[in-house]
Order: structure tokens, then sequence, then C-alpha cells
């Protein structure tokens, strides 16, 4: 079995990779929750619906958010009649989030979210890191923000001076499956946001220093691929590199996946983590996506 610690943008794209690979019943994904919240009545966990609909085929990739080609006759009749929305929900999106909404009346988020990975077809075990609400706060030059807050309403353009967040307990599953697992995949999500949640949950980093772990770096040269996952490296104090990212996993990391373009950080890395190897990691079409994930496999393939 591989587990997988999954944000929501460039791990995803790995999926896609990784199913073409090997046997999605043989696969778990551990999703960030820190940015759940409720949206207009509904209970929002992007992330985790990110994953569910990339492992179901239906994710928007224009957007990896929400389900491709949606409509959107309930949010732009929000704000018709004053009540404007945060995030851009579609219908058939909305509609996921309100079964899930209705589900955890009786369920927790675990329980929700495998009803309805089974429902969409999905074979692979899905876990969010938590059933416990933990709400990142992140301090800027304006003032303390929630996620959204600052990415979506702010456009991620205020100055980052710190992050914070409640650390929580696992959920049902997730350590068995860390320590059950022949391979831990850390994916090219964001480091402080998305990953960083889930290694800080109470037991998680401690499994992982007991396992296989092999990450993905999601800074090629001195930027990010997607998302502020820069300006929250450098507002922790690290160096917004492949190195940076090293130094926030060299404690558990067996091996660690940069791009062909940092290939003069290698040297400095190798003083972290002893086993580094270059390829291409930038995945724009499905190729790309199976090449990086026979990468990470190697002879498990």
């Amino acid at each position: 079995m591989i587990s997988i610690l999954s944000g929501g943008t460039g791990t995803p794209k790995l999926l896609q990779g990784m199913v073409k690979l090997v046997n999605p019943e043989d696969i778990t994904v551990i999703v960030n929750t820190v940015e759940n919240d409720y949206f207009s009545g509904v209970y929002v966990a992007p992330d985790v619906d990110t994953v569910l609909y990339t492992l179901a085929g239906i994710i928007n990739e224009d957007t990896w958010y929400g389900v491709r080609d949606d409509s959107f006759i309930t949010h732009d009749r929000l704000k018709e009649i004053g009540c404007p929305e945060t995030l851009k929900i579609g219908d058939r999106d909305r509609a996921m989030k309100i079964q899930k909404t209705l589900l955890m009346r009786e369920h927790l988020l675990s329980k929700a979210v495998d009803i309805q990975r089974r429902e969409l077809g999905i074979k692979s075990r899905i876990i969010p890191m938590s059933n416990q609400e933990s709400h990142i706060t992140i301090t800027t030059d304006i003032g303390e923000m929630e996620f959204h807050e600052f990415l979506v309403e702010n456009q991620g353009k205020p100055e980052v001076h710190g992050i914070s967040f409640k650390e929580v307990d696992p959920a049902p599953g997730l350590i068995d499956a860390i320590e059950n697992s022949e391979m831990v995949i850390i994916g090219p999500s964001n480091p402080i946001t998305s990953i960083g949640p889930i290694i800080s949950a109470h037991g998680v980093r401690k499994a992982l220093k007991k396992a296989y772990v092999i990450g993905v770096s999601p800074i090629v040269g001195d930027k990010a691929v997607s998302g502020p996952a820069a300006k929250f490296m450098q507002a922790m104090g690290y160096e917004v590199s492949s190195l940076g990212v090293a130094g926030v996993y060299h404690d558990f990391l067996d091996r660690f996946i940069i791009d062909l373009v940092d290939g003069d950080h290698q040297e400095e890395i190798e003083k972290l983590i002893s086993d580094v190897m270059l390829t291409q990691t930038i995945m724009t079409n499905i190729e790309d996506k199976i090449n990086l994930a026979r990468c990470i496999l190697g002879e498990n393939v």
C-alpha cells in the first residue's frame, strides 16, 4: 500500500499519474483539512473535494477546484439578491457540499468523505487529516485573516508575517495507514499550509520517521509552481527553494525529488537528505504526471 499526503493542487495532478501505474485500491490519500469552513450555509472542504473530484475524473483542471463544466446559477443568483459568496461554488459542486453538510449531522467528516468517495466510484481510500476543526490564521501587515479571507478576498496580496494553526488529533486510520505503507509520498503541495498541518497532527511526524518517505518539492527555482507557498515559506523563515523545502521535511524524508533546474542545490540538500533525485517535476500533461509518478515509484512500478 502507498499513502500520499496531499493538498489541493500539485498533489492531485500527481495522483492522476499515480493511478495509471498503481492499483487505485492500493492507494490511500491523506488530505489537508485546515482550510475547511462554512460558506453560504454549506461545509466546504476544498482540498478533500479536489482529491475526490480528481480521482472521480470530474475535476475542473482549469482551476483545480470544483467540477468540470459546472454551471453557476445559484452562485450568480445569490450575488443578484445581495448575498455574494467568498468562494465561487458551482451547482454540481454545491450539491456535493450540501450532501457532505447533511451527512455531518450524523457522521464525522471522515465517514462523510468515505460515503461520498464510494458514491463517486473511487477505489482509493481518502482520509481527511482530522475530524477536528483547525482553522488557519495568517498574520499580515493589515491584520489577522482566515485562509480564504487572505487568498480570495485579498487575492493573496498582503505581506505575511506569520502563520498558525491548532494541532489536532488525526482521523481514525491515518496513523495506521502511514505505518502499514510500503511507501509514504509527500506530494508537491504547499509545505506550510497544506502538508504542514498534516504532519503537525498528533503522532503523524513520529509515524513518518518510522516509514519510508519520499517527498517532491513544490518549489522550482525560486518560485512555487502554484499558490502562495513561496510567500508562506518566506514568512516562516525558510528559503524559497528546494533547499528550503528540504529544511521543512529533513527529519523524516528518506528520498527527495527536485526539479532539474535545481541541480545547484543538490549537494547542499544531500547534507540534510542523503538520497536526492533530479527530474522534471512540472506537470503540464498526463505524460508528465505519469513520468513523475514513475520516478517516485522507481523499482516498485
